[in-house]
C-alpha cells in the first residue's frame, strides 16, 4: 500500500467513526458475518431532503421520507399500472369528466384520528394552489381539477375537460395530509410542515437532526401489513467512500453505490441489486443565459455521449443511451429526433455563424456525486477541444437547482441533473412547459406548449404518440437538454437484511414499502 493510499484509507476510516459518533447505531456483524436481530435498519442517503412538505415535495430524498410517513390514494407502477393504497376503488366516469375514489375502511392517522374523504379533499385543494409550488399536474388548461367529499369514504374528482393523463396525474405523488393537524395553515409553499410527524404511512418520524439523520418508528395505525423492523434510520452521508466503509463494517444496512464498487462490496458479503428507474441523466443548459439556440446546438455537437456515459457508469451493463426527454424504455420515446452525434466541424460552424467563438460558460454539478464529477470533467475536456471554455462548479445538489432557478440572474449557464417522471408524457410538462414549476432550463416555446396541450386531451393512442414524437423533436431542436443515459441505480444491502423483493425496488423511493424488509 502506498503512502497516498494509506492516507486515503485513514481519512475514510476516520469519517466512518465520525458518523458513528453522531448518529443512531445499527448492528455490526460478528466474526462469522452474522448478527442478531436488532429491530433496527439504517439506510444511508446522500443529503438532507430538500422538502418535507408533501404538498410541494419533488426531490428524491424528500419523496423517500414522504413515502415513509404518508400514503397516496394509489401508485402508478413502472409499467403504468395503477395500484390502490388508501383507495379501495377508483372509477373514472363514462363521460371522462370525473373520477370517483372510495377509501378503504377504518383508515387512521398515526395519532389515532380517522382518515376521511375530507382529508383527501383538503390535500388536493391545497396542492392545486399554484402558489404552493407543485400544482401543474392538477390543472387542465387554465382550470384546476377539483374534489368534493360525497361522504366519509367517497371523493369525486371533477375535471374541467377530458384528459388522457388525468388518472395518472391524480394518483402520482400526491400524499394525503391530515386536515385536523394542518387545517389552520395558511401557506403551504414552504419546505417543511410543523408538526411533521402525523401521517398514514408504515413509519412515523420521531427525530430529525439536519445534516446527520432522521429516525422513524413503526406506525401502529398503518392500514397495511405492520412494519417488520420496528426502527428505521436514514443516515445522511455524502462521501461515497465513507458510505462504502459503513456498509462493509455493518454500520449501515443499505445504500446506493457505484458500479465500480460492486465487486468489492460483494466480496465483503453484501447483496447488490441493480435496477432501472426510467431515469434521464442529462446536461441542461440555461436558456436565459445561453439564449442563442445555435450556440446551444454547437455545444451539443462538440460532445461525445458514449465516452461520457462509459466513463461515468463504467459499462453498458449499467446504462442505456438516452436521446430525447423521455427515457428509452418509455413507450412514447422516439428515435426521430436530432441526437447530436459528435461533429466538430458542425459545432465550429455554428459557433462562427453565431459569432460565439471563444465561448465561456459555467457548469454546476453535485460535487460529491462520483458520476456527475466524472461527467463534468469529461464535458469540460471535450468542449475545450472545441474551443469552448467550461468553468466547473461542484456544489450541493439542492444548491444547483436553487441557483439555476434564478434564470437570467443565475451564476450557472449549465448544470448536470436527472429526473424520473413516469410513463405518461404529460408529466414531463413540469419540466418543459413555459413557466412550469420544475422548468430549470428557463425554456419557453409556444409550439412546445401547444403540443403538451394537444397530447393531454388526445384519447386516440396512435394520434397521441404522434403528438409526443413531434414534441420530443421540437425540444431536441431547441437544444436545452442533452440527454445522456437511463442509468441503473445500484442498491447494496447488508446480508442480514431480507425481504427486498417483497419491499419492491422502485424509482425514486428506493423501496415501495420499507416495512416489508426483514431481519434474517
Amino acid at each position: 500500500m502506498t503512502k497516498r493510499r494509506f492516507a486515503l484509507a485513514a481519512i475514510t476510516a476516520a469519517a466512518a467513526l465520525a458518523i458513528t459518533a453522531c448518529a443512531p447505531t445499527t448492528s455490526t456483524p460478528d466474526a462469522d458475518g452474522d448478527s442478531a436481530a436488532t429491530g433496527e435498519f439504517t439506510y444511508v442517503i446522500a443529503s438532507d431532503p430538500s422538502s418535507l412538505n408533501p404538498i410541494n415535495v419533488s426531490d428524491r430524498w424528500g419523496l423517500t421520507v414522504t413515502n415513509l410517513i404518508y400514503s397516496p390514494l394509489a401508485r402508478v407502477e413502472g409499467d403504468g399500472t395503477v395500484v390502490n393504497e388508501l383507495a379501495e376503488s377508483i372509477e373514472p366516469a363514462a363521460d371522462g369528466l370525473s373520477v370517483t375514489v372510495t377509501l378503504k375502511d377504518d383508515l387512521l392517522w398515526s395519532d389515532g384520528e380517522p382518515l376521511t374523504a375530507d382529508d383527501v379533499v383538503f390535500t388536493y385543494t391545497q396542492k392545486a394552489v399554484k402558489e404552493n409550488g407543485n400544482a401543474d399536474l392538477l390543472w387542465i388548461g387554465d382550470q384546476p381539477i377539483t374534489a368534493t367529499a360525497e361522504d366519509e369514504q367517497t371523493v369525486v374528482f371533477h375535471l374541467p375537460s377530458i384528459s388522457a393523463a388525468a388518472l395518472s396525474n391524480i394518483a402520482t405523488e400526491t400524499y394525503i395530509i391530515p386536515e385536523h393537524v394542518y387545517g389552520d395553515v395558511t401557506d403551504f409553499s414552504g419546505a417543511e410542515l410543523d408538526p411533521i410527524a402525523v401521517g398514514s404511512g408504515p413509519y412515523a418520524l420521531t427525530e430529525y437532526e439536519r445534516g446527520q439523520y432522521l429516525t422513524f418508528e413503526a406506525n401502529e395505525n398503518y392500514y397495511g401489513e405492520p412494519a417488520n423492523i420496528e426502527n428505521l434510520t436514514l443516515r445522511i452521508v455524502a462521501n461515497a467512500d465513507t458510505v462504502k466503509t459503513a456498509l462493509q463494517t455493518g454500520e449501515a444496512d443499505a445504500s446506493f453505490v457505484t458500479a465500480d464498487q460492486i465487486d468489492e462490496l460483494e466480496a465483503s458479503g453484501l447483496d447488490v441489486y441493480p435496477y432501472a428507474e426510467g431515469r434521464v441523466a442529462y446536461l441542461g443548459l440555461n436558456a436565459a443565459t445561453l439564449t442563442d439556440p445555435e450556440v446551444r446546438q454547437a455545444i451539443f455537437f462538440a460532445l461525445n455521449r458514449d465516452d461520457i456515459n462509459t466513463a461515468a457508469f463504467l459499462s453498458s451493463d449499467y446504462y442505456e443511451n438516452a436521446y430525447t426527454i423521455l427515457p428509452p424504455s418509455n413507450p412514447f420515446a422516439t428515435d426521430d429526433v436530432e441526437t447530436y452525434e459528435q461533429d466538430a466541424d458542425k459545432s465550429a460552424s455554428l459557433l462562427e455563424g453565431a459569432g460565439a467563438e471563444g465561448l465561456t460558460f459555467t457548469l454546476a454539478y453535485a460535487g460529491a456525486d462520483p458520476a456527475q464529477t466524472t461527467q463534468a470533467t469529461l464535458i469540460q475536456q471535450q468542449l475545450q477541444d472545441a474551443g469552448i471554455t467550461v468553468e466547473l462548479a461542484g456544489v450541493e445538489p439542492a444548491a444547483v437547482y436553487a441557483e439555476i432557478e434564478k434564470g437570467a440572474d443565475s451564476q450557472y449557464d449549465a448544470f448536470l441533473g436527472g429526473y424520473i417522471m413516469g410513463q405518461d408524457p404529460d408529466a414531463y410538462s413540469l419540466l418543459y412547459r413555459t413557466g412550469a414549476s420544475a422548468n430549470y432550463f428557463s425554456y419557453s416555446n409556444p409550439e412546445t406548449d401547444a403540443l403538451f396541450d394537444a397530447g393531454a386531451v388526445e384519447l386516440d393512442a396512435a394520434a397521441r404518440a404522434d403528438v409526443y414524437a413531434d414534441l420530443q423533436a421540437q425540444i431536441a431542436e431547441d437544444a436545452v437538454i442533452y440527454p445522456l443515459a437511463d442509468n441503473l441505480k445500484i442498491l447494496a444491502v447488508n446480508s442480514r437484511i431480507g425481504g427486498v423483493e417483497d419491499a419492491r425496488l422502485v424509482p425514486i423511493y428506493t423501496l415501495e414499502n420499507f416495512g416489508l424488509l426483514t431481519e434474517k
